[in-house]
């Protein structure tokens, strides 16, 4: 039974995260900020004007790191603090000052790249080789400097910084403080409803009169709010579309995958082909589900249950320590020091409370450890989330320790390799510890559900959807409601076919997911998970050397392409050959869950 959320001033503070490693009092966090706007004051008194020459050039970018190295803490405590709970005007207020502090900042600091770009290219490469340290970071320079616009136009765009990032705080705030539910009720019985309850407990509630109760009122609820959402997405659409003009790329999709260092047909390959080919699995999948639950028919609020709930242990924080030591083992002893110190250390938040974000991130903040953010149900799709969540925080935990705060991110189009990674070698471990069938068919159906379902299908069905409206405003057009629910139920149409009932409601999963005001960042799971499903598979095979391999890969950080990284790991991503690979191994889990099926069953 889902209770109601308590308060965050009611829970356990043993489950909550300790941000006080980043900031030990509100007079810390305050003097911090004070000092911060010192040292950009003194920083812009001493270069503005004078980055000339190679010297001048490293030297302003030394201080710049430092700078940065001082950003990052406020603006990561500023954004914890509000993460957890939404509803606290406190921290709304903290947020907000940061974010005005952040575009002042900005907007000051904006002289450094226009400086540096006006500078011929021989002086700055004369740089790079007095100083290995700044080569990243002034090889992306180089490469942006044609859509650098006018030194006094950047500083304009920097001052507007807070405004541009409004619509995904406006988003925030819709969903989580105003977006209320009331308790929905099934043969007579209410039970309490709210984001975190939907999307943890009721939507893979293994009783079907629950499940489709709990998804009519939700989405009843969420509907009222579907014009607001929708004009709040149109105005950062439109934000975008208007940055991309203005500095002169071709299209939006140039703009929005420049950063990722990819192009448009790695972008488009991964969405095309999954589209096409990954849905025949997936509907196969469907229809196994239908069968084994005895469902008169088989609706999208139906795709989430588990193959055999009867067979679905809880697991306590504790034992989720001991699956995810034992998995990851195989990464090597300082990998797994980092996941004890993580849970030793309050580096996770577990608890479950009113106006906590949903679903789950890694917060990792140069010069500090990095933060979890998870609300805990006690179910196995909670240890492959946290596993998740714990291989981005192993991935920057590694590039940190290897890299300056210039190198230390790698491109979007990576991100999601280590996570996915981490659910893969979870996956694997349980899979090679039982010869049980019911056993074997729980683990295999707990990947397809999660790891390959959660990364291949519903992050990549958004971003089928994502790439159609961003061909609507690149044509100059806007979006509404209605266009979006339009767009979203002909995706899920299309890949779901004759053997998934589309019902009203599951179009209005575009307003569910924080994603979209991320430039293309949901179609990076699946690229992600098919760089992992590749190193998983060698590192069964190979062991040691690939896991070594793979460590100076998260060592690598930002310093290399997604095309070099995954090269490191043996995979070559330039080709339609890992992700066909990865396809067809999901393919065949499921041919395996339906053959395990027919033997429990027989």
């Amino acid at each position: 039974m889902v209770k109601s959320l308590p308060e965050r001033s009611d829970v356990n503070i043993h489950e909550t995260w300790n941000l006080q490693d980043l900031f030990q009092t509100e007079e810390d966090f305050n003097a911090a900020i004070a000092e911060l706007g010192k040292d950009v004051e003194q920083y812009h008194n001493k270069f503005k004007g004078n980055i000339t020459d190679a010297p001048s050039i490293n030297e302003a970018l030394s201080g710049y790191a430092s700078i940065y190295e001082k950003i990052i803490p406020i603006g990561t405590y500023s954004s914890l603090a509000l993460s957890v709970d939404q509803t606290d005007s406190e921290a709304q207020m903290r947020a907000s000052q940061f974010g005005s502090t952040a575009a002042k900042i900005q907007s000051t600091l904006s002289f450094v790249d226009s400086e540096l770009s006006e500078l011929p290219t021989e002086t700055l490469e004369e740089a790079m080789q007095t100083s290995m340290q700044f080569e990243n970071y002034l090889k992306k320079l180089i490469r942006k400097k044609e859509y650098q616009l006018h030194p006094e136009v950047e500083k304009t765009l920097a001052a507007f910084s807070t405004t541009f990032e409004a619509p995904y705080e406006l988003y925030n705030t819709t969903k989580m403080v105003d977006l209320s539910f009331n308790d929905f009720e099934v043969n007579g019985k209410a039970y309490p409803l709210s984001y975190v309850s939907f999307e943890g407990d009721w939507e893979s509630d293994p009783n079907t009169d629950i499940r489709r109760a709990a998804f009519q009122a939700f989405s009843s609820q969420i509907k009222k709010y579907e014009h607001t959402t929708a004009k709040t997405y149109d105005m950062h659409l439109q934000a975008e579309k208007t940055m991309s003009d203005l500095r002169g790329y071709a299209t939006i999709f140039d703009y929005l995958l420049f950063d990722q260092e990819v192009d448009r047909s790695m972008y488009d390959r991964q969405i095309d082909l999954i589209m096409t080919e990954l849905a025949p699995h997936m509907r196969k999948y469907a229809k196994l589900l239908q069968k084994v639950h005895g469902l008169d028919r088989m609706t999208f609020e139906d795709l989430k249950i588990p193959l055999d709930p009867t067979y679905e242990p809880k697991i306590t924080v504790e034992q989720s320590k001991k699956y995810i030591d034992d998995a990851l083992s195989i990464m090597g002893e300082d990998y797994v020091q980092m996941i004890n110190r993580a849970y030793e250390e309050r580096w996770i938040d577990f608890a479950q409370n009113k106006g906590k974000s949903t679903g789950a991130f890694c917060a990792s903040p140069y010069g500090n450890h990095p933060y979890i953010l998870i609300s805990w149900t006690g179910s196995m799709d909670d240890v492959f989330v946290l596993a998740h969540e714990l291989g981005h925080a192993g991935h920057f935990y590694n590039a940190h320790r290897e890299q300056n705060v210039f190198n230390a991110s790698p491109s979007l189009y990576f991100i999601e390799a280590p996570s996915t990674m981490n659910e893969m070698l979870v996956a694997n471990h349980l899979m090679q510890n039982s010869e049980d069938p019911r056993f074997k068919r729980w683990v295999i159906a707990s990947i397809v559900s999660r790891t390959y379902y959660h990364n291949f299908v519903t992050h990549l069905l958004e971003a089928a959807y994502q790439r159609k409206v961003y061909e609507r405003i690149d044509k100059g057009e806007s979006v509404n409601a209605g266009i979006l629910n339009e767009i979203k139920r002909g995706v899920l149409e299309t890949f779901w076919g004759e053997d998934v009932e589309i019902t009203d409601g599951a179009e209005l999963t575009w307003m569910r997911q924080p994603h979209y005001y991320m430039g293309l960042y949901p179609y990076t799971y699946s690229a992600g998970l098919t760089i992992s499903t590749q190193v998983a598979k060698r590192v069964l095979e190979e062991g040691p050397t690939a896991v070594n391999e793979w460590l100076d890969v998260l060592k690598a950080g930002g310093t290399k392409t997604p095309e070099a990284l995954a090269n490191m790991a043996g995979v070559d991503i330039t080709t339609e050959q890992p992700l066909r690979e990865t396809i067809a191994y999901i393919g065949q889990l499921i041919d395996q869950l339906v053959e395990l099926t027919e033997e429990i069953e027989g």
